[in-house]
């Protein structure tokens, strides 16, 4: 459903400066090359200015360093990609969940399911779950016993939610997500391989939003904790006992070993892997497709990445990685040998 707004309405509701014609009504967010008639655009990277002089869109949000880089009608801001995602949530509004209980779902009778609730088609409430205010669960998801759901969090088709874990508020889980199922543990004895109870659980913080089949396993002892405001992508494996710092971020197919702990404001790119038991420093940046094997003590971009090349390239470039210990000691061996000659040249 989309609606209208002029951008002096908008900068009411969201705040920046309107230049030009506040009058300007728009209905849609667009690229500067896409945006047409009736468009906002937006300029948050220099190497677009260009398209100013082309764009077809009605107006434009910019930074304060463009804020006359175009005549039209504009809304200046500090941070016009933030300031995008914000006027696009808002001219895009949700369409509310109807609410109320279908009639195909089970609800146990010692569940707290209040009125303001939407729970859909073939939905399982377990015993003494206690849902918030405003939560929607969208149709197949499962909620074991005791678990406990904020206030005004969402959660998309079939998610499960095992026993004993916490989601906080304001949350967002998308289809497929698993929540607390038993972490990889076992240990060996005569050859075999014995499972070790997972009886920790998974406690998510507010305001967090977790992505397409992501897993997020309970601890052995400990609870794994997912701090406040912490977006998760697709296809995350999260293992037991790991705590991820508040509002860190973390990108599609990453796995992270179990009581791996992840600082605060961290970056994680795709398909990167940390080992388990790691602790990562806040502010910490990982590069897509890095795997880190030991711990970061400070705040810095960490990449572990090896070009890739053709198989035969690559068969050679291995032979030779697997010498370079008896190749740096053979150059160490020539500097002291070419360090004595000179000497005794002297």
């Amino acid at each position: 459903m989309r609606v209208s707004y002029s951008l002096r309405e908008i900068a009411a509701q969201l705040g920046g400066e309107v230049l030009g014609d506040g009058e300007v009504t728009v209905s849609r967010m667009a690229s500067l090359a896409s945006a047409k008639a009736g468009d906002l655009s937006f300029l948050s990277d220099s190497k677009y200015r260009s398209l100013l002089a082309t764009t077809g869109a009605s107006a434009i949000i910019v930074g304060n360093e463009a804020r006359d880089a175009t005549s039209l009608p504009r809304i200046v801001t500090e941070n016009p990609y933030a300031y995008f995602a914000r006027v696009s949530s808002l001219l895009n509004p949700v369409m509310a969940a109807e609410r109320g209980v279908h009639a195909t779902a089970v609800i146990d009778p010692t569940a707290s399911v209040p009125e303001s609730v939407s729970i859909a088609a073939h939905c399982y409430v377990g015993r003494h779950a206690r849902i918030g205010e405003n939560v929607v669960i969208g149709p197949g998801s499962v909620i074991g016993d005791y678990v406990h759901i904020g206030d005004n969090s969402c959660l998309h088709a079939n998610v499960t939610i095992y026993a004993g874990c916490e989601l906080g508020k304001n949350c967002v889980l998308s289809s497929g997500v698993v929540i607390g199922a038993d972490g990889f543990g076992y240990a060996e004895a005569d050859g075999k391989w014995v499972k070790i109870p997972q009886v920790g659980r998974v406690i998510i913080a507010d305001d967090v939003e977790i992505g397409v089949n992501t897993a997020i396993d309970r601890g052995a002892l400990d609870d794994t904790v997912i701090e406040e405001g912490v977006k998760l992508d697709n296809l995350i494996q999260i293992g037991h006992n790991c705590r991820i710092g508040a509002h860190s971020v973390i990108a599609g197919c990453v796995g992270i070993a179990g009581s791996a702990r992840i600082g605060r404001h961290c970056r994680i790119g795709g398909a990167a892997m940390i080992l388990g038991h790691l602790e990562i420093a806040d502010g910490v940046t990982i590069s897509p497709g890095s795997m880190i094997t030991r711990s970061l003590a400070k705040a810095d971009t960490y990449t572990a990445l090896m070009p890739f090349q053709s198989h035969d390239k690559w068969l050679k470039t291995a032979a030779h990685l697997r010498h370079l210990d008896d190749m740096w000691t053979r150059l160490a061996q020539m500097e002291n040998e070419l360090e004595a000659l000179k000497k005794e040249k002297k």
